[in-house]
């Protein structure tokens, strides 16, 4: 099992919520063994690198096992960039993932349609990045707090929590259901 990169650019101090986190930061190489975040599907094992053809051509890629659900992915090396994979976040970012979702000043739950906030959450889900996935749940659990959620936001409010819980388990090497005691 690989072990969470530390973080050597200078970071927000782990009371603050970064400012501009961006969307992804890749990792340029993986081994056999890493662990790493497929946007939208989390955290995934590299469990192979191997040569395939693609039209003609041979590409190297990884072989990533989504680790909730089995599931086998083909990412060639040359699209890590674009598909968004990425490593698991530092420790020092699970205490800004907690930061954010204990703010609820940054609210941006309006009073937007279901199927227009399903779409933004979607898309920010789609970034990759954690701190989005973190807003996405802590806005979802404060629009329960007003309304009942649509089927598809609760859908929503499940995927963006699993991927979160399954991230920092990994990151601070603790069990899911302890990670779980902690959004409560």
């Amino acid at each position: 099992m690989s072990t969470p990169r530390k973080n050597t650019a200078a970071a927000a101090t782990a009371n603050t919520i970064p400012k501009d986190p961006g969307p992804f930061r890749p990792m340029d190489t993986f081994k056999i063994g890493d662990k790493a975040v497929y946007p939208s599907h989390g955290v995934a094992e590299v469990v192979a690198i191997k040569e395939m053809d693609f039209g003609g051509q041979k590409q190297t890629v990884y072989v990533l096992q989504i680790m909730e659900n089995g599931m086998k992915v083909y990412v060639p090396t040359s699209n890590v960039s674009s598909v968004k994979l990425r490593e698991i976040i530092s420790e020092k970012e699970v205490e800004q993932v907690f930061a954010i979702l204990r703010n609820r000043k940054e609210k941006t739950v309006d009073s937007t349609t279901w199927n227009r906030r399903y779409r933004e959450y979607m898309e920010k889900i789609k970034t990759g990045s954690v701190f989005e996935v973190a807003k996405v749940l802590r806005d979802l659990y404060l629009l329960k707090n007003d309304k009942d959620l649509s089927f598809g936001e609760r859908k929503m409010l499940d995927t963006a929590r699993s991927l979160l819980v399954r991230e920092i388990a990994i990151a601070k090497r603790m069990k899911e259901v302890d990670v779980e005691t902690q959004f409560k």
